[in-house]
């Protein structure tokens, strides 16, 4: 079996857009609220940070359960490991992700500024400079045959989909409107010269956006 290059559980506004603008050590996401944007995956009983019981089934909790499912390794931009931008001024500080960062896989972070390889918990990040393709095939032996993950944010994402890299994206379209920000596209309709898409709504406002390979 091929190893895919996996688009998952993507968040992007109503109008498009998946990052705001400001981002800050404190606001990863700039002026968006990721609690709005994200509502959809939180309110689910698979959500890794859910603290009390419940949650709902149903089709938003089969994308959150899925979410590591063959998942080798990860592919990210810089911004979303942090919002330092140039040469790194601060090797202490080590990303959003806190001690026990969520994707318990080799993360290759992709930066014009390498920096030493580190481990926290069973989350190795690597941080590679390199065209996308180079990038991948790091990610690929990495993964040891499993599926690698395209985590983000919008500008990576983008430059993946330009080289034809991508294999299957799904975009989760929130009913929430961010009006400015980096956007994803001005239409899903956008990338159907290259992809199959269907499209699913859910009962909780947002609607899942499929697409794989023509």
């Amino acid at each position: 079996m091929p190893q895919l290059l996996r688009v998952q559980n993507f968040t992007v506004s109503a109008d498009g857009i998946g990052a705001g603008e400001d981002q800050t050590l404190e606001r990863p996401f700039g002026h968006l609220n990721p609690g709005e944007m994200f509502a959809w995956a939180g309110a689910t009983a698979s959500w890794p940070n859910r603290t009390d019981p419940g949650g709902t089934r149903g089709l938003d909790d089969y994308f959150t359960r899925d979410f590591t499912h063959n998942i080798g390794a990860e592919i990210m931009g810089r911004n979303k490991f942090g919002p330092q931008r140039g040469p790194w001024q601060d090797h202490e500080w080590q990303g959003w992700w806190g001690d026990e960062p969520p994707f318990r896989t080799p993360v290759f972070v992709m930066t014009h500024h390498p920096r030493p390889s580190f481990t926290l918990s069973d989350t190795t990040f690597h941080f590679v400079d390199g065209p996308p393709q180079r990038v991948l095939e790091l990610a690929r032996e990495a993964a040891d045959g499993k599926d690698v993950r395209l985590g983000g944010g919008v500008t990576t994402v983008r430059q993946f989909l330009d080289a034809g890299l991508v294999d299957t994206l799904h975009v989760a379209v929130s009913p929430v409107k961010a009006h400015s920000g980096l956007r994803l596209w001005d239409s899903p309709v956008d990338l159907l010269d290259r992809y199959h898409l269907e499209v699913v709504p859910s009962p909780s406002g947002v609607t899942h956006h499929l697409f794989w390979r023509r």
